[in-house]
């Protein structure tokens, strides 16, 4: 018979107390830094006069700094989905959050326009780096169970952008006639009778400034963390387990990957345009003449979209990603139809608004918990959908906002809610077609080889693969033994055999 190999392997601490503990540690570092992103992606709106005053420039004249952020994020993102392939994750968002330190303490200093757009354009390429790899690391940390924890990841984002306005506001400048901004607003409410305790007169910087160096120093203590997370990594790591030989992929990857990208263009996209345009909707369309209400409705919108978030982290614990996915294509198709049918009326706006809200809030971390569970999320492939997201911020916000200055007493804002819907909710069930199983469904392949169809071989070995996957996560002690043609594996009680 010739010789027999016998290799007995015992699960080590990183499968049990250990290997659990490091996980939540990566979690936890990860659900801070999109805190971080949250805060510094948000904080440009209600600081954006006094960024213009900051380096002698009209608003109208500063405009172009969006343009170099978003620019710079579409490269981030490319740049991440490359890099995070190819090194240690917790070196990579260590350095990407240490340069969305440094740009974001960095904007308060500026006096120079061409600076602040470099500054700017130099946060928006860390950003997308850390959008990519922390969409991918917290797939790799978690694997299948990774549903509530990436709800978690994007509420931390919610949460970031919540926060945002609320540190402007503290540090706002009160010099002029004492104005501030109000929450989730970008427009100036009533004056106050007593100046804010931050107010500065004498200094010609703004003191809203402050607030891009308070978030710059919790984005830099996050790095750190980073830092010593590559320091403490254990041999084993998630890098290491999800090397390119290991991963699998769809048959139609490539093809998912670019209609998810597609899909989270015209949500991200309508997401950006409700929440930018529906101050000015309730206003000048449905006649809302008391700003404070047209503000509350802007404010019920992201207040809504927060909760919706908070609230997917323990529905994602019991239901898959796709049923989550399709309960917000339902909600956002049944509110956007109602505000198109009844677009003036101020009950129905404020109800459907908050549905609306609502049900955008997990659909972007289910879409991505949802493509992993039928193909390998690798780095590139998170920097397709994330430049999609980035594509979609910038290009219909801005098409609507071009065609409300030439169409007029028209519902604009609904009926591009109602059309992102429909679009979407016809992408997601091309892509469910695409990848439930069957004669055309998703066939497995390992990476760097060119199959047609899985054979028996194939079929004996993704079969072992994913005994062995789930044995390093869990087995009960009962015996599994599984018999190919020259190799038979025998697992009891957490011990395997190889012979």
């Amino acid at each position: 018979m010739g010789s027999v190999k016998i290799d007995i392997v015992q699960p080590g601490r990183n499968q049990s107390s250990t290997g659990t503990c490091w996980r939540w540690l990566v979690s936890l570092a990860l659900f801070a830094s999109f805190l971080g992103l949250g805060m510094a992606i948000s904080i440009l709106g209600p600081t954006f006069e006094d960024l213009a005053t900051n380096v002698n420039q009209d608003i109208s004249n500063l405009s172009y700094i969006f343009v170099g952020r978003s620019s710079g994020y579409i490269g981030g993102s490319l740049l991440g989905g490359i890099l995070f392939d190819c090194m240690n994750p917790h070196l990579l968002l260590g350095f990407s959050l240490l340069l969305t330190a440094v740009g974001i303490s960095g904007t308060s200093y500026c006096k120079q326009a061409w600076l602040l757009t470099v500054f700017m354009c130099s946060v928006g390429v860390s950003m997308g780096v850390l959008d990519t790899g922390g969409n991918v690391l917290i797939l790799n940390t978690w694997g299948e169970h990774a549903g509530p924890h990436m709800q978690a990841l994007h509420f931390s984002f919610a949460a970031g952008a919540f926060v945002s306005p609320i540190i402007a506001k503290l540090f706002g400048d009160s010099s002029d006639n004492n104005t501030i901004y109000p929450l989730l607003t970008g427009h100036p409410s009533k004056t106050f009778g007593a100046t804010l305790p931050f107010t500065d007169t004498k200094s010609s910087t703004p003191t809203s400034m402050w607030a891009y160096i308070v978030i710059g120093a919790f984005v830099l203590l996050v790095s750190l963390i980073f830092f010593l997370l590559y320091s403490c990594s254990p041999p084993t790591s998630n890098w290491a387990k999800t090397s390119p030989g290991k991963q699998k992929f769809s048959k139609h990857h490539n093809i998912l990957i670019f209609l998810l990208s597609m899909f989270f263009f015209f949500y991200v996209g309508s997401e950006v345009a409700y929440g930018s345009f529906i101050f000015t909707y309730a206003k000048d369309y449905a006649h809302m003449h008391d700003e404070a209400k047209a503000a509350g409705l802007n404010s019920l919108f992201w207040g809504t979209f927060a909760a919706g978030r908070g609230l997917a982290i323990f529905f994602a614990a019991c239901l898959r990603p796709g049923t989550l996915v399709l309960f917000s294509l339902v909600g956002t198709t049944v509110s956007s139809l109602l505000l198109v049918l009844f677009s003036d009326n101020h009950p129905m706006l404020w109800a459907c608004t908050g549905l609306y809200g609502l049900s955008m809030s997990t659909t972007f971390p289910s879409g991505i918990s949802w493509v992993e569970q039928y193909t390998t999320v690798t780095g590139r492939s998170a920097a397709v959908f994330v430049v999609g997201t980035a594509l979609g911020e910038m290009v219909l916000p801005s098409l609507l906002g071009f065609l409300l200055g030439h169409v007029r007493n028209q519902p604009l804002v609904m009926y591009l809610a109602l059309g992102t819907s429909a679009f979407t909710s016809i992408l997601f069930t091309v892509m469910y077609k695409l990848a439930s199983p069957g004669r055309d469904g998703v066939l497995w392949k390992a990476t760097g080889r060119r199959t047609k169809e899985a054979d028996d071989s194939e079929y004996r070995q993704a079969l072992l693969d994913n005994v062995e996957d789930e044995e390093e996560q869990e087995n009960d002690g009962l015996p599994i033994v599984i018999n190919t043609s020259n190799t038979m594996v025998f697992y009891h009680n957490k011990t395997m055999v190889n012979f």
